[in-house]
C-alpha cells in the first residue's frame, strides 16, 4: 500500500506538474528512477493508480451493461469500458472471463 500510494504520487505529479504531457510515457522512468518500462508506468497508471477508477464488485446495472454490449460489440473490452467510465478494460475483461 505504501509503494502504491507513492507510485500514485509520482506519475500524478510527474504527468500534471512537468510539462511532459499524459502522452509521453517515455519520460516518466527516465525522470523519476522507477525501475519500470514506459508501457509497465503506463499500465500501472491505466489500471490501477489512474484517480476515479471504481474497484471492487460490479454493480447489477454494470454486468447488465457488459452482457449487452458484449452482444453488440463482441470482446472489444476497450470499447465496452468508455460506456462505464469509472471500470477499466482490463477489469471489465476479467469480470468477463471469470
Amino acid at each position: 500500500r505504501k509503494v502504491h500510494g507513492l507510485l500514485k504520487k509520482i506519475f500524478f505529479w510527474f504527468l500534471t506538474n512537468r510539462g511532459h504531457g499524459p502522452g509521453n510515457w517515455r519520460a516518466v522512468p527516465t525522470n523519476t528512477g522507477l525501475m519500470r518500462c514506459s508501457k509497465s508506468c503506463r499500465l500501472r497508471w491505466t489500471n490501477y493508480l489512474r484517480p476515479g477508477i471504481k474497484r471492487g464488485n460490479f454493480t447489477e446495472q454494470e454486468e447488465k451493461m457488459i452482457i449487452h454490449l458484449q452482444a453488440l460489440l463482441g470482446n472489444r473490452w476497450a470499447a465496452i469500458a468508455s460506456y462505464p467510465p469509472q471500470r477499466t478494460d482490463n477489469d471489465i475483461k476479467n469480470y468477463w472471463n471469470t
